[in-house]
């Protein structure tokens, strides 16, 4: 059976103030060519359809063109809702919806409950794993910690459990979206952190032919048999080295994987430079980005005169200004977001009570603090899944 493993699509996302929904048509319809001239028997989709709750009603348009191209190729189509999906939202007509071979996996409690395909070697299973809110589904998983490792086993215990009752030879594929260990994030992913720990271990998933993830936009593998497809477009300047793809997957009768990366249409290029505006302006070497998208990261000790509307004389699709200006690190003019970068907000907390007191915080206090941030963060789940 051969699969096309796509993710994170993000609709009714833009990139900084430039409006995706033309490349993301673009990539839809990129997507039906590929099922269409490459043969693909199943398409799975692993989550983060929208890029929030409430999408735009341009972006729900382009989301059910998507589903009727699909289902008049009459190609079975697999999706799961993402961190970012309203799943209640994305699952209304799920079962209407499913008769024209569109099958929307999005109640956590059907997680054991497979979709079943059939190809000349026998049946495939095919699990959706929606995104799972440690904080509001370990009660439906009669789990005692909210943790995405913990509700996430649970999960692929009752998958493991139907696959076990189904004939011996039956195939598997899983859909999940997750920050699963080993893979690597990029600054356009929301931080889904619980208690500390965002990552759950690839073993969670043993027992399954292919597990088809989504979450993180970098498309990566994580073993033969665990990848993530990756974002089919960059939403952040960190995706800049990224080659944005989708995975055509061919499952032979023994369940045996092979992939193929096939490359995304991007309307541009990005780059991130870095220097000072005037060599900026003047290095040969830069005229390689001259159409892309651009990120300059400005190190003049000073602040130079119009530097956006220098910069674009040459890069005409400068999109993000930022100032690094070429300090000591102990200097007292280096900028407070500097000092911030890379630090996850536990981190700041624990640096504020250490500056404030003298004395970072001990155990007691951290764990307070941790549970802090994870009680906002769960309630403000709680209401985007209520919305």
């Amino acid at each position: 059976m051969r699969l096309l493993h796509t993710s994170d699509w993000h609709l009714g996302r833009s990139f900084h103030r430039i409006g995706m929904l033309g490349a993301q048509a673009d990539f839809i319809g990129h997507l039906v060519t590929t099922v269409r001239e490459r043969a693909v028997d199943a398409v799975v989709v692993s989550g983060d359809v929208y890029d929030r709750a409430v999408p735009p009603l341009a972006a729900v348009e382009l989301f059910d063109d998507a589903l009727h191209r699909l289902a008049d190729l009459g190609v079975p189509t697999v999706m799961i809702s993402g961190n970012h999906d309203s799943a209640r939202r994305l699952g209304v007509g799920a079962g209407l919806i499913g008769r024209a071979g569109i099958h929307l996996r999005t109640d956590p409690a059907a997680c054991g409950t497979p979709v079943m395909l059939s190809d000349a070697h026998g049946e495939v299973a095919f699990y959706g794993l929606p995104y799972l809110e440690p904080a509001l589904v370990k009660d439906r998983f009669h789990v005692t910690k909210a943790a995405h490792e913990t509700v996430l086993a649970a999960a692929m215990d009752q998958v493991r459990a139907d696959l076990a009752a189904r004939p011996p030879g039956t195939r598997s594929v899983v859909l999940a979206h997750a920050f699963v260990t080993g893979g690597e994030p990029s600054d356009s992913e929301r931080d889904i952190t619980v208690g500390g720990v965002a990552a759950v271990p690839a073993g969670v998933f043993d027992g399954v032919d292919y597990v088809a993830l989504g979450h993180l936009h970098g498309c990566q593998t994580l073993t033969e048999r665990v990848r993530y497809s990756g974002s089919p477009l960059p939403y952040s300047f960190s995706e800049a080295r990224h080659r944005k793809s989708m995975w055509l997957v061919d499952l032979d009768a023994g369940g045996a994987v092979t992939a193929e990366r096939v490359d995304c249409p991007v309307p541009r290029p990005l780059a991130r430079i870095r220097g000072r505006l005037e060599e900026l302006l003047a290095d040969p070497a830069l005229a390689v980005h001259e159409e892309a998208w651009v990120e300059a990261t400005l190190t003049d000790p000073v602040r130079p005169a119009d530097p956006m509307a220098r910069l674009t004389t040459r890069f005409p699709h400068t999109l993000s200004l930022v100032f690094d200006p070429d300090r000591a690190p102990d200097d007292p003019e280096v900028s407070y977001v500097r000092r911030l970068a890379g630090r996850a907000d536990q981190e700041i907390a624990e640096d504020f009570v250490a500056h404030v007191r003298g004395a970072g915080p001990d155990e007691r206090e951290q764990a307070v603090l941790r549970d802090a941030f994870d009680a906002v963060r769960a309630d403000d789940a709680a209401k985007e899944v209520a919305r």
